[in-house]
């Protein structure tokens, strides 16, 4: 197993990294789950945050230590039903198509079990692993709280484990696994190949495992700065995390972009007549793309959306209307923090009762939830979490429609930018 953490080293292959950074950031949050409480203001700090370039494996990283939290899921988005479904065609794909029905599934940090109880809608068997002592409790009382603790009747108990599997000599109980997931975690790690020795180790030969993360490719396209956060402390394009998975054992055997194309999914196999076990990381030996002029977009399309950020708050301070924002996540924070919104919006709203009373990192705006957004609107909303604008504007119209109320003005900040 390697360390945790060195500065000026690649987080995926180890290489050394450049001296200098490819761009760098300032003001952004600290993070984007310890959200501040009212006594802790205080102590809340902006970042400066710089991204490099490995010229070995290709990984866009940042060089600095990861959050406190990293071997933790913390997963709003988990009520989301445009996210649940996304999970039923990917389970849908697992079980039918790569014929792992019946098969034993194991989520890599699976939170507080909010995609596995999608899971159970599918004939597996399912196990899961979370670090955080209280999260893994309670996706066992999730998953378990039917037929006398077993779930879907006569099926056996799904089975959480409360470990973080980051070495590749760990035993995990119910091994071999016919396949693993992992949704959106790879990134946090600042070891990301001794996670996926552990889950290689783990699993049959001939197994699968399919993984998620944030699309760099993405970022670079549409030039949205804000999409970064000190918690995705490394940024994967198809050709890193390709270079990553082979280094670790496996095949890449699919790959895409899901959801507004801001997610890169990847299917895996442990290859039939492979090594059993692996206990180091393989070289990487191709060599990635050295063209820095790709990453122009970003510092134009930053400067372009703060300047139409502060063109909505000129708009609306001289109509004398009040504007909050809705999607208290990492995109928002960001958008907030670096822009007028920090002065201008009175709040944030969000449906996670675990944010609501605490404050964003870095603009310090309050987070509350809908019903005491409805008590005092404000004149205009702009939402900030740019995969679920369609599923939050209908959800506002319906709150104020449910009251007999007139929905104040909807913004979303694709529109907006």
């Amino acid at each position: 197993m390697k360390p945790e953490h060195k500065r000026n080293t690649c987080l995926a292959c180890g290489g050394r990294l450049p001296k200098e950074p490819v761009m760098s950031f300032s003001g952004m949050p600290a993070s984007a789950q310890h959200i501040p409480k009212r006594e802790e203001l205080g102590s809340d700090r902006p970042w400066d945050l710089s991204l490099y370039a490995c010229p070995d494996c290709g990984l866009l990283q940042f060089d600095c230590e990861p959050v406190d939290y990293y071997r933790d899921v913390i997963r709003a988005v988990g009520l989301s039903e445009t996210m649940r479904e996304l999970r039923r065609r990917d389970y849908r794909y697992l079980t039918e198509e790569l014929s792992l029905s019946g098969g034993r599934f194991i989520e890599c940090g699976c939170g507080r079990g909010e995609f596995l109880e999608v899971l159970k809608e599918f004939p597996v068997s399912i196990y899961g692993t979370e670090a955080d002592k209280a999260n893994a409790e309670a996706a066992a009382r999730l998953l378990n709280e039917d037929q006398g603790g077993k779930d879907q009747g006569s099926r056996e108990p799904c089975h959480i484990e409360n470990i973080f599997p980051d070495s590749c000599d760990i035993s995990i109980p119910g091994a071999p696994f016919d396949c693993f997931l992992s949704f959106n975690f790879l990134e946090h790690q600042p070891d990301p190949a001794s996670m996926l020795l552990a889950m290689y180790n783990n699993l049959r030969q001939g197994g699968y495992g399919l993984i998620t993360v944030p699309s760099f490719e993405y970022i670079l396209e549409q030039g949205y700065y804000y999409e970064f956060i000190r918690d995705h402390i490394a940024n994967y394009e198809l050709g890193s995390l390709r270079r990553l998975i082979e280094s670790c054992g496996f095949e890449l055997i699919d790959s895409g972009r899901i959801g507004i194309g801001d997610t890169l999914r990847a299917v895996v196999r442990k290859p039939l007549g492979g090594p059993e076990k692996l206990y180091e990381q393989r070289p990487i030996k191709e060599k990635a793309s050295e063209d820095m002029g790709r990453f122009e977009k970003i510092r134009i399309n930053k400067s372009r959306i703060e300047k139409s950020i502060e063109q909505l708050c000129e708009r609306l301070s001289l109509e004398g209307r009040s504007l909050s924002l809705w999607g208290a996540g990492h995109q928002g924070f960001t958008i907030a923090s670096t822009t007028r919104l920090k002065d201008y919006a009175s709040c944030f709203v969000d449906q996670a009762p675990f944010k609501q009373g605490r404050y964003a990192p870095a603009s310090r705006l309050p987070i509350i939830g809908p019903s005491e957004f409805l008590e005092n609107p404000a004149d205009a909303v702009l939402i900030t979490a740019p995969g679920y604008i369609r599923e939050i504007r209908a959800d506002i119209e319906d709150l104020f429609s449910s009251q007999g109320k007139r929905a104040p003005e909807i913004l979303d900040i694709l529109s907006v930018i």
